[in-house]
């Protein structure tokens, strides 16, 4: 039968020689349908089968077909470019809607070549030919996608195509617009690399956005935000709070919050300028006045004016107040948007929610401080670092206050880090972070009469209270920096004014910042370096080419790491914008320049896990003479894939095992970074052996990223969380430890703490916009490896990890959610105690006994209460958990018996009540539900966040939480760090962190 059919295909083949042509169509058709089978014998046969193709006497249809079958034989050599280039040539006959292997391959190489030369001739100014007949089989696929429904595939290949007018054809016609546009919005973050592309895209959604009857204004807004066009913004908000409807101006207040959830502070500035204020009744009244007024000055002279000028700003006055009816709702909202746009509410309910739930386990920093004494200054520095972070934001100084005597001894720069600290713990303390900061700041004068150190440092602490909201400090730094002379001040002024300042890109800073660089006293100067970073992030200016060019002038290395790192900050977010200097920095001779070049990759690109960056990250990885531009190329992998963070450790996996032991510190820092708050298993994989290195410093480096890639993760959830809290707790307790691993330890276990338990590291926003502050805050905190003090911007990093959920008056309502987990999945970690900090030794319970005739009674109620207990179970099964107050109750109980009464441990419950303002972890947002027929409904579905809420019960009384705000003492005791001045204790700061125990039971006292 084989022999049969191969010889019948020689004839077919045999047939292509006639000269007519029917013969030669009935050939080429019977060819074509079993050309799977004999393409061997059909190949031999190609230049026939060709000619018949290039011969004009032939018709259309019938050169089409010998096209087609060449294409084929070429598919099965393996020829994919000679088999797309016929199968342009069979033109109608290569047919798109054919499920086979062939058509799929050349599908894929047809869209592939045209997505090349459509990039080609946009990113070029070559002219670029494309094929018609190449164009003609890409529409004819996106045709068919969208025929058959498959739009996102459609959106898919017209994205890579620059084909926008079939990606704007795809969204309009597919079924579910908003989950289309949602998901475009989504591929264009994740797939699209060129930055003026991506905008392109984004600035066509925001069109087919706005055509839409109902349109979708938080996604319109963050596209906006990406296109960075703050008055299309500002128009739809405007829109909003003029609206009658108050789920209109819920939405716009929610949009804000959205919006400032991202920290683009430039943005959100130009916003707030650009909303109209309301408008004032009798305008015309005022013009009268000032007209009279003015006629009176000339006539009467310097007597009446006198008297009038008092009447002039009195009537101006009453007139300013008098908003029009119709803009009094208008002003009332503004307000409301201006307040959360400047930054101040979110910041406000941040600190109270911190305040009120903060669960520091003040034991932790006990032992650790019992374990470093005096004996080292670095374990020393570490942990006030330790307690400044696991605090972050809370404003608890509880250990500062009682530990007094072991503060006060820190001296120079450790001085300078513990007054800085302050700044952290009090972040966001905006109204009363001066006051708090007053008795270290420089009291005039040039050096003012405390330490240097501690005014330095109090200088920091100020920019870290004001990191990114600092128009309220600003002047009072700049002042501070001027009157100065003293570089130890100018340093903590220059970080303090850079945090404040951050991406203003103010010109009068920058030349107060510049004149303290060109002093070339290095302390001072490695601070400006990295100040004018931050206060021109994202600009990508040309003062960056005048930071370099100093940069190669000065001979301090600390001022050329301080501006290297400072000039990297500049291109934050240019991506292919800012090619041309990190060409120029990484080809520079200086190693500490090519540092920079490292740093300028990474923030240029960070989050686009762009792969041009990656490969040349790789490269200096493995190829630089410098083991600092190594370690530094391979941490730089974590800012570019934390959008990414499953790609880091199989990326940095092998990097990881390498002989040099920078490579691996910066492969552990690498997974850290791009991995934090995740608790990827992967990650966790990588590091573990890491943290036993043989190397100090990469133990160190091991453990601080392990501590932040499971920040929030629960022992219930993974295992080895439990086992790294102990081998930290045996790390710290080991005398005869390297100072470098337990340095590391003793940050791992401030960072696992941070925020009081209460805050995740996060550089993406929910929409998937970088948070720039805390990409920022990271990288300047990976510089720690050089300057310890700088190991204080991480907290710029950290994110609450909170559902507070607003009503219309921006007030937090008390209303119950549910959270569809066991609540142990995501409980805090359980509070250490006196015997585990000291011994693992377990001791055995107590047994109270009384007498004979007290044991007996006891036993008897014992008994009825178990009985009592078990018919209780039987009558009440299906309900859900016992409350906390009754856990308490039951653990408080003293139990007199013996033996005692066995009670079956009863099964832990699948969900959990909360209460708003609650804790929800990342892990857990994917079971956080609405409770059904609540009061309360959000504006949007989101798990966690600040959320507007609508009250469907208008009319019933509210309670509301959070009413209580941190208080602060004008004099924090920490001072004795900083100045070595009184003691003043102060208790009220610790009782509002210790909770009160719940009273015993009832009992009765059984007399002997």
């Amino acid at each position: 039968m084989a022999a049969a059919m191969v010889s019948s295909a020689g004839g077919l083949l045999a047939m292509l020689n006639e000269p007519h042509t029917s013969l030669k169509l009935h050939a080429l058709l019977l060819l074509n349908k079993f050309v799977h089978q004999f393409w061997p014998e059909i190949s031999t046969s190609v230049p026939i089968i060709e000619s018949l193709y290039e011969d004009e006497e032939f018709d259309q249809h019938q050169r089409q077909l010998a096209a087609l079958l060449v294409s084929k034989v070429f598919y099965y050599l393996g020829e994919l470019n000679d088999s797309l280039s016929y199968a342009l040539g069979a033109g109608s006959l290569f047919d798109v809607s054919e499920d086979s292997d062939y058509v799929h391959t050349l599908l894929a190489k047809a869209i592939d070549e045209y997505a090349v030369l459509r990039s080609k001739a946009a990113e070029t100014s070559e002219v670029v030919d494309i094929d018609p007949r190449l164009e003609a089989i890409v529409e004819r696929m996106l045709d068919k996608c969208i025929t058959d429904g498959k739009y996102q595939q459609a959106m898919g290949i017209a994205i890579e195509c620059r084909r926008l007018d079939k990606l704007e054809e795809a969204i309009t016609k597919s079924e579910n617009v908003q989950g289309t546009l949602a998901y475009c919005i989504n591929v264009s973050h994740s797939f699209v690399n060129r930055r003026e592309y991506r905008h392109e895209v984004l600035q066509l959604l925001v069109n087919v956005y706005q055509k839409l009857s109902s349109p979708d204004y938080l996604s319109i807004c963050q596209c906006l935000m990406f296109l960075d066009e703050p008055k299309g913004v500002a128009s739809i908000l405007e829109k909003l709070l003029r609206s009658e409807s108050k789920d209109d101006a819920l939405m716009a207040l929610q949009i804000a919050f959205d919006l400032v959830e991202n920290e683009h502070q430039a943005f959100l500035m130009s916003i707030r300028e650009l909303l109209p204020a309301p408008k004032t009744r009798r305008v015309e009244a005022v013009q009268a006045v000032e007209t009279s007024t003015a006629h009176n000055e000339n006539t009467a002279g310097d007597v009446q004016m006198t008297v009038e000028t008092p009447l002039l700003s009195q009537t101006t006055q009453t007139i300013e107040h008098e908003i029009d009816p119709v803009d009094a709702v208008y002003a009332e909202r503004l307000t409301k948007a201006k307040g959360i746009l400047s930054g101040e509410t979110s910041i406000q309910l941040t600190l109270q929610f911190l305040y009120s739930h903060n669960k520091s386990d003040l034991l932790i920093l006990k032992t650790i401080k019992q374990s470093v004494e005096m004996r080292n200054s670095v374990c020393h520095s570490a942990t006030i670092y330790a307690n400044a972070i696991m605090h972050a934001g809370t404003t608890v100084d509880t250990f500062l206050r009682e530990n007094l005597d072991w503060l006060s001894r820190a001296t120079n720069w450790a001085k300078f880090s513990a007054t800085a600290g302050l700044g952290v713990i009090h972040r966001g303390h905006l109204q009363q972070g001066r006051s708090l900061m007053a008795p270290y700041l420089p009291q005039g004068g040039a050096g003012g009469g405390g330490s240097p150190y501690s005014e330095g440092g109090a200088l920091y602490a100020l920019g870290l209270i004001h990191a990114n909201h600092g128009e309220g400090i600003k002047q009072f730094l700049r002042d501070s920096l001027r009157s100065t002379s003293v570089e130890v001040i100018q340093h903590g002024a220059c970080l303090g004014l850079g945090l404040a300042a951050l991406g203003t890109a103010d010109e009068e800073v920058y030349d107060d910042i510049k004149s303290v660089l060109y002093t070339d006293s290095a302390v001072a100067g490695e601070a400006a370096g990295i100040s004018m970073g931050l206060l021109l992030v994202g600009t990508a200016t040309d003062k960056a080419s005048e930071m370099l060019a100093y940069a190669h002038e000065t001979q301090h290395e600390k001022i050329i790491r301080g501006l290297a790192l400072g000039i990297a900050l500049t291109v934050y977010g240019r991506e292919e914008g800012a090619d041309t200097l990190i060409e120029q920095m990484t080809r520079d001779q200086d190693p500490i320049i090519r540092y920079g070049g490292m740093y300028a990759l990474a923030l240029a690109y960070s989050g686009t896990a762009n792969n041009k960056a990656i490969r040349q990250l790789l490269h200096f990885a493995v190829s630089d003479v410098s083991d600092d531009v190594r370690r530094t190329a391979v941490l730089a992998l974590g800012f570019v894939l934390y959008s990414d963070p499953e790609q880091t450790p199989r990326i940095v996996s092998l990097l990881s095992e390498s002989y040099n032991p920078h490579v691996r510190y910066g492969a552990a820092l690498a997974v850290g970074i791009s991995c934090a708050g995740t608790g990827l298993s992967e990650a966790i994989s990588l590091l573990e052996p890491l943290t036993s290195d043989v190397v100090d410093f990469v133990r160190q480096g091991a453990l601080i990223a392990m501590a932040m890639v499971m920040v929030q993760i629960s022992e219930a959830s993974d295992s080895r969380v439990g086992a790294f809290r102990r081998q930290l707790e045996k790390i710290i307790l080991d005398k005869h430890e390297d100072t470098m691993s337990k340095m590391g330890a003793i940050l791992a276990s401030g960072i696992l703490d941070a925020g009081g338990r209460n805050v995740t590291i996060r550089l993406l926003s929910k929409t998937k916009h970088d948070k720039v502050t805390a990409v920022i805050g990271l990288a300047v905190f990976s510089q720690f490896w050089y300057w310890y003090p700088l190991i204080y911007f991480i907290s710029l990093a950290f994110s609450p990890t909170a559902f507070i959920g607003l009503n219309y008056d921006l007030k937090v309502p008390k209303f119950e959610f549910m959270s569809h987990a066991k609540p142990s999945l995501f409980e805090y970690p359980k509070p250490t105690t006196v015997a585990t900090a000291n011994t693992a030794a377990k001791l055995p319970t107590a047994v109270l006994s009384i007498s004979a005739k007290a044991k007996a009674r006891a036993k008897k109620e014992a008994e009825q209460k178990a009985n009592a207990e078990k018919s209780g179970t039987e009558s009440g099964a299906g309900k859900g958990k016992a409350t906390s107050n009754e856990k308490e109750a039951d653990s408080m109980q003293v139990d007199s018996t013996a033996p005692p009464v066995e009670k079956k441990a009863e099964p832990e419950a699948t969900y959990e009540i909360l209460v708003n303002p609650a804790r929800v972890v990342p892990s857990q947002e994917k079971y956080i539900k609405l409770m059904e027929e609540s009061r309360y409904v959000p504006v949007k579905l989101a798990p966690s966040g600040f959320v507007l809420l609508r009250d469907l019960r208008p009319h019933e009384p509210e309670v509301l939480s959070l009413t209580d705000s941190p208080t602060s003492t004008a004099s924090p005791a920490s001072g004795a760090a900083a100045t070595g001045q009184g003691q003043q204790a102060n208790t009220a700061s610790a009782m509002a962190v210790d909770d009160e125990p719940q009273p015993p039971q009832a009992f009765e006292y059984a007399s002997p």
